[in-house]
C-alpha cells in the first residue's frame, strides 16, 4: 500500500528572515501568512486528503486549519516529531546576533556534526521525523496524509529519501506555504514533487 505525504511549511509570520523563531511559543502567522494559509488551503482542495498532522507550534496549527476547513477534516493531529529543531539556546534570537556566533556559523556549514546549545543535532530531527513517518505507514493507511511542519524538519525528510547528508540542507528550498510530495511504502520512497510555491 503506498500512502502520499504532502510535505506543507506553514505559512509566513511577520519576522520571517528576521529572528530565529524555533521553538518560540507565541508566533502566529502574520497577514500575509493568513492569505497564504487561504492560498494553499484552496489549491489542497482538489486533494483527497484522509489525515493531517501539524507540529504543535502556532504558525503550523494555524495552516493546518486552513488546510483542514477545506478538506472536510475534523481533526488535525498534534505530532512532537513535527516539531521545529530545538535550537536552544538560539531561539528567538535575531540573526544579526547569530551571525556573529562562531557556533551557528559551523551549524549551517556541518549541520551533521554540530548540536545545537541545549538543542538537538539534524540527526536527531531526521530521526524522529522517520520514526513517525513509518508508524504512519505501519498503521496501513494509503491515500494521503499532510504533514504541516517546519523548513529545516521537512528538508530532514526530503534528505533521507534521496539519500543526501544533512548537510545537503542549502541544495534545495523549502519556501513557507509550500508543499512537497513524497510517496512511501514497502518498496521504499520517492519524491513526486519538490516545493510548489502556491501563487
Amino acid at each position: 500500500m503506498t500512502t502520499t505525504f504532502l510535505l506543507v511549511r506553514h505559512a509566513a509570520h511577520d519576522r520571517i528572515g528576521n529572528f530565529l523563531a524555533g521553538r518560540t511559543q507565541d508566533v502566529s502567522l502574520g497577514i500575509e501568512g493568513r492569505k497564504q494559509a487561504q492560498r494553499l488551503a484552496a489549491r489542497l482542495e482538489r486533494e483527497r486528503i484522509d489525515l493531517i498532522y501539524a507540529s504543535p507550534r502556532k504558525r503550523t496549527q494555524e495552516t493546518a486549519a486552513a488546510i483542514a476547513a477545506v478538506s472536510k477534516i475534523a481533526e488535525v493531529k498534534t505530532a512532537d516529531a513535527l516539531d521545529e529543531v530545538n535550537f536552544g539556546d538560539w531561539s528567538g534570537k535575531p540573526f544579526e546576533v547569530l551571525n556573529t556566533d562562531p557556533q551557528w556559523r559551523r551549524w549551517n556549514c556541518i549541520r551533521s556534526m554540530v548540536r545545537a546549545p541545549g538543542g538537538e543535532t539534524m540527526l536527531d530531527v531526521e530521526r524522529r521525523m522517520m520514526e513517525f513517518v513509518e508508524q504512519v505507514l505501519e498503521q496501513n493507511v494509503g491515500g494521503c496524509v499532510v504533514l504541516v511542519s517546519h523548513a529545516d524538519v521537512l528538508k530532514a525528510f526530503v534528505c533521507h529519501v534521496l539519500g543526501l547528508s544533512a548537510d545537503a540542507w542549502p541544495r534545495f528550498e523549502i519556501a513557507p506555504a509550500s508543499i512537497s510530495a513524497v510517496a512511501a511504502g514497502d518498496w521504499g520512497a520517492k519524491i513526486l514533487s519538490l516545493n510548489e510555491n502556491v501563487p
